[in-house]
């Protein structure tokens, strides 16, 4: 029930009626038409731009339009007052039935009220974390893991088919690199004194890593060239390596559906191919960059390269895919990666990539463009990054990681759901601040505890219910007298959970998950409100002594409340609270 949606079908179809009485020339597009709430409350319920939208194509003024259009509507048994503001806006205000009947929807339809068709089955691909298999997850993994796993849940919700995709970048220098320190660990293991190199992995989590490869191979690589176990350690590193990045996102609560590797693109003939579906485009040629910005004559040497011609799909320079020395660039196995994304027959693709990587958008784009002859689009998501406090201070780095904050200290210290949730406190877009002692404040300045105690505190309402003898299931509840909530805080609270259909689509459309998190600590505030009238106001509290009837329409009201936040914080990957401690 998106009543919002209900709304525009009834302005659309009094549009069609003008059309046809010859209030309205035909032949409008009324795509741009929207309902939405007024930026002012006080205003009315729902605004809506449809005679501006209509004025200059109809070659009418906008009040002339909407005038007409208001007299039709508040013939609508739904409509209460249709006025028209400044030069033709139109503010509409409905009964409050309508708002009432709202809790009958949520009741009957449980934590799926508000799941959407918007995606109409199609499929869309949504990769995410896709960290070096280096180490453990660290801080600013973690925020890209949250944001890609419940924007796939959105999308989920909102009715597409999702597929969750990690790429294992195991194809690059970094996991030689990751192999020599493993390397390293092993002779310790064997009570060598080593020397760590700069640029090195010495962190304590190889420690095991090099105690395990000692107890499969024994003392099989001491004393021989890399040549020997350089192969054979980085594929055993790397498996300990997805085991831990693995556990780690498990504790996060984040299941992949596909791991790709990198490697597995290597030697087989991939590169090439999404190359020469390139090449077949006249978009791989043989050319000289442009010295890039900074650089001086003196400094820059001008090389033959294999270039992909990326500008005849928006990017700004042409970019090179292979190296005047033979060797493939980093751009040319992702090439090959999006390819064959594009041919398992995606509708859609997400990348979620940290901030770090915002020079690499538009060249991806540009190749799935290309790739797919702009049939299927790529949104890449960028990540800021996470600044970590603790005792007012920043938080120190993880000794076992040796250079960063992992993903484990983060939930260790305040558990999966504080950490999901506060990681979509913000656009993906935007810098966050972590406060350890904050996130686990109870009180309103802490989004987490206020929505979750919110749900709580529902919960106790339907303890109290049964304790009071007070018949409080769903089906009872949905069968109460809701013409008995008609107070203005009540109604306020009403007019929110309606507002969760539709926010679901808008979040949907623009790949925002954080808009959940939002609507949420707004339904909770609106909720606490009516809860603290009620402390004042004996008439609103939810439980009415001697007066059954009233208190289920109102505890209807209460968990209907409650059935939303639990399906919002499902997609945000958040267990309800039950009661706080």
């Amino acid at each position: 029930m998106n009543i919002f949606a209900e709304i525009r079908d009834l302005i659309l179809a009094t549009l069609d009626d003008m059309v046809r009485a010859g209030d309205l020339p035909e032949g409008l597009n009324t795509d741009a038409i929207t309902t939405e709430p007024p930026r002012d409350a006080a205003h009315g319920d729902m605004a809506t731009n449809a005679a501006m939208v209509l004025a200059k194509p109809a070659a009418m003024k906008p009040r002339d339009i909407a005038d007409a259009l208001a007299g039709r509507l508040a013939q609508d048994a739904r409509i209460t007052s249709a006025e028209v503001a400044g030069p033709g806006f139109l503010n509409v205000r409905l009964a409050p039935s309508v708002w009432q009947g709202i809790v009958g929807a949520v009741l009957a339809q449980g934590t799926d009220f508000g799941r959407a068709t918007l995606g109409q089955g199609k499929r869309v691909n949504v990769e995410y974390v896709s960290a070096n298999p280096t180490g453990p997850l660290h801080v600013g993994h973690t925020r890209g893991a949250v944001f890609g796993d419940a924007l796939a849940s959105l999308l989920d919700f909102a009715g597409y088919d999702v597929t969750r995709e990690y790429y294992i970048n195991d194809g690059g220098a970094q996991v030689d690199v990751l192999a020599r320190s493993v390397y390293l660990r092993y002779q310790e293991a064997h009570d060598l004194s080593v020397d760590w190199p700069e640029g090195s992995y010495p962190g304590d989590y190889l420690i095991e890593v090099g105690e395990a490869l000692k107890a499969k191979v024994g003392d099989k690589y001491l004393d021989k060239g890399e040549q020997y176990w350089l192969e054979d350690i980085r594929e055993f590193a790397t498996d300990r390596m997805m085991d831990l990045i693995r556990e780690d996102l498990a504790a996060l609560g984040v299941e992949m559906d596909v791991f790709f590797s990198e490697k597995s693109l290597y030697g087989t003939g991939r590169i090439e191919a999404a190359l020469d579906n390139l090449r077949g485009k006249g978009l791989i040629y043989e050319g000289v960059l442009e010295p890039p910005k900074g650089k001086t004559p003196e400094d820059w040497e001008p090389r033959e390269q294999t270039l992909f011609k990326s500008t005849a799909h928006g990017d700004d320079v042409d970019r090179p895919v292979k190296k005047s020395d033979g060797s493939w660039t980093y751009f040319a196995p992702d090439i090959a990666y999006h390819y064959d994304k594009v041919q398992r027959g995606f509708d859609a693709l997400i990348d979620v990539f940290g901030a770090d990587h915002g020079g690499y958008v538009k060249r991806m784009k540009a190749a799935v463009s290309a790739l797919s002859d702009g049939k299927v689009p790529l949104d890449i998501k960028l990540t800021q990054l996470v600044k970590l406090f603790k005792n007012g201070e920043p938080f120190k780095m993880s000794k076992r990681a040796g250079t960063f904050v992992t993903l484990r200290d983060v939930v260790d210290q305040v558990g999966p759901d504080v950490t999901r949730f506060v990681m979509l406190t913000r656009k993906n877009d935007a810098m966050l601040d972590f406060d350890f002692d904050k996130v686990l404040e109870q009180s309103r300045e802490n989004p987490v505890f206020y929505v979750q105690y919110a749900h709580a505190r529902v919960a106790s309402v339907l303890r109290k219910a049964e304790e009071a003898g007070i018949t409080a299931d769903d089906a009872t509840l949905a069968k109460a007298d809701l013409g008995l909530l008609d107070h203005e805080a009540e109604l306020a609270l009403l007019r929110k959970l309606a507002e969760w259909p539709r926010l679901i689509e808008t979040a949907a459309r623009t790949n925002e998950p954080h808009r959940v998190a939002f609507y949420l600590y707004e339904l909770a505030g609106d909720f606490h409100g009516l809860w603290n009238k009620g402390n004042e106001v004996t008439s609103l509290r939810f439980i009415q002594e001697g007066d059954a009837a009233t208190s289920q329409a109102k505890i209807a009201l209460a968990r209907a409340t409650a059935i939303v936040i639990a399906a919002g914080l499902g997609i945000l990957g958040v267990t309800p609270a039950q009661e706080m401690r």
